[in-house]
């Protein structure tokens, strides 16, 4: 997200202020500059971020310690559960066996800083302060992306429930169809019954919701205006069968004529650049990963997974209260992010800067809100 000052006299006037030779004048303009820019920040990191479609927030005083009542957010009566965190900022994701009562959550400090040389402070030159700003809110979004899909995929990569994996291959291999995404939805189904096996009485959760996809699985999606889906007869993936069915044209049309599709059986698609084959996605999968994952069908398809040959498909139930995002409210700005003036710059060193934090925790209390494909 891009950031963009308005040249109107009073911004240009405090932005100057901030390399004033006079310290008093310069700490106020820098002061007041710093609680103008915690909102523009926060709102670069709520815009942008792709974990935020998966995370619910849950506020708390910056001098609290969060917890969380696991029976309320989990909704069954098992005794005991597996909920992965993270104790400090881009460590290894953990599970932890809780009982279910209240269990206190580890969160962590996330920070960026920039400087910029006065000259250019006093010349007012707004596009670089505006790129400064924005490195700075960019590290943070990238330190908190890689925080919270890492728990994700560890929570995926290490989940069984009622002796099923959460992470399945297609039916062809390299291929993603309808089908997949059907035998996806079974998944989900099957691991969201309750602990007698049978079916449970909350049935508030929907299922699959959201899918994130490399880019490559998105093409192979857009395909789906003109390659033959069905599975029951003919050829599948990419030959061409006198008995293969295409999609309704209703769907084939609006696939053509929007460059793809955003929703599938009513799952929301959602495309990750760091998703696809040795992406960075991929390759925390595989740093967690240390099973066998089959086909839903039984087929003979089966084997590890490689970040260099398979591409990974997560699947979200965002009904679910099953992703928590603990975040310290700042208790004089009542915001999530602070920003501040750093004064560690000198008169010397002819440079401003400022430095900016958020304190948050990534929970994933119940893994049968996810789900895999492996393509």
């Amino acid at each position: 997200m891009k950031i963009q000052f308005e040249k109107n006299p009073e911004q240009i006037e405090l932005i100057k202020a901030l390399a004033s030779e006079n310290k008093t004048v310069a700490m106020q303009a820098q002061e007041a500059f710093a609680a103008f820019i915690s909102d523009v920040v926060l709102q670069v990191l709520l815009q942008a971020s792709t974990a935020g479609l998966v995370y619910r927030d849950i506020e708390f005083d910056e001098d609290d310690q969060p917890s969380i009542p696991l029976d309320l957010y989990y909704g069954q009566t098992e005794g005991t559960i597996s909920v992965w965190s993270q104790t400090v900022g881009g460590g290894l994701p953990s599970s932890f066996v809780q009982g279910m009562n209240e269990m206190k959550v580890n969160t962590y400090r996330l920070d960026s800083a920039i400087s910029m040389e006065k000259r250019y402070v006093r010349r007012a030159r707004l596009d670089v302060v505006a790129a400064g700003l924005e490195r700075m809110a960019n590290e943070l979004l990238v330190k908190q992306e890689r925080n919270a899909w890492a728990v994700v995929l560890k929570a995926l990569a290490e989940a069984q429930t009622q002796g099923k994996d959460h992470v399945i291959r297609t039916g062809t291999d390299g291929v993603f169809q309808l089908d997949d995404m059907n035998k996806l939805w079974t998944l989900i189904r099957r691991i969201n019954a309750a602990y007698t096996g049978g079916t449970p009485s909350n049935l508030q959760f929907r299922g699959l919701t959201d899918i994130f996809v490399s880019p490559e699985v998105k093409e192979q999606i857009r395909g789906f205006a003109y390659q033959p889906m069905n599975t029951r007869a003919g050829s599948v993936g990419t030959t061409q069968s006198n008995t293969a069915i295409a999609l309704p044209d209703g769907i084939r049309e609006e696939i053509y004529r929007g460059a793809g599709t955003q929703e599938i059986f009513g799952v929301q698609i959602h495309e990750l650049l760091e998703l696809g084959f040795s992406r960075k996605y991929n390759d925390l999968f595989g740093a967690f990963s240390n099973k066998t994952f089959y086909a839903a069908d039984g087929s003979s398809r089966s084997g590890s997974f490689t970040s260099a040959s398979d591409d990974l498909i997560v699947g979200i139930d965002s009904t679910r209260n099953a992703f928590l995002r603990p975040v310290a409210i700042q208790s004089e700005s009542r915001g999530q992010v602070k920003v501040l003036p750093d004064d560690q710059f000198l008169a010397r060193s002819q440079k401003v800067g400022f430095y900016s934090y958020v304190e948050e925790g990534r929970v994933v209390t119940d893994a049968r809100a996810v789900v895999g494909l492996l393509v």
